[in-house]
């Protein structure tokens, strides 16, 4: 399913759902961030996904990273609640969501990173590697927050 971002956008389509995501901002013994290159959009982005009845934020987390990168992680902590209205989500099947992303911090415990169907490419980034990146703007947001010490946001 493809899908289009937009951030503060007033061509974007307006919201018709807003669905609970969770994911990780990975990072290894050597500081290295886990990433994965989006086969949807070809951007590079933090391992996150919707998020299933019956299951905590952390859990959505856990299963999601794997899912999406091959490695097994153990939350460690809380980097933030992001729910910008103006991060709005258009996929192909009519669907336009308002973001709604719980974003664990994480450590891993197993696997490897592999690519996978909904991820072309994965692996474990210098944080200096980062600009590099093809990376939207509101996984930056993310980023930042995290790189510069701040933890616990709340949008």
């Amino acid at each position: 399913m493809g899908r289009v971002e937009y951030w503060n956008d007033p061509e974007a389509p307006k919201a018709n759902s807003l669905v609970p995501a969770c994911g990780t901002v990975t990072v290894d013994d050597a500081g290295r961030i886990l990433m994965q290159r989006r086969r949807d959009t070809g951007q590079w982005a933090l391992p996150m996904g919707k998020m299933e009845i019956g299951e905590t934020p952390s859990q959505c987390a856990v299963r999601e990273t794997e899912e999406e990168t091959g490695v097994r992680v153990e939350p460690v902590g809380m980097l933030g609640i992001y729910s910008d209205p103006g991060h709005i989500v258009a996929y192909t099947d009519g669907e336009v969501r308002q973001e709604y992303e719980v974003m664990l911090i994480a450590r891993p415990v197993g696997g490897r990173p592999e690519p996978n169907d909904e991820a072309s490419e994965v692996r474990w980034v210098e944080p200096g590697e980062l600009h590099a990146l093809d990376i939207h703007p509101t996984q930056w947001r993310q980023l930042n927050d995290f790189l510069e010490g701040r933890r616990s946001r709340v949008d």
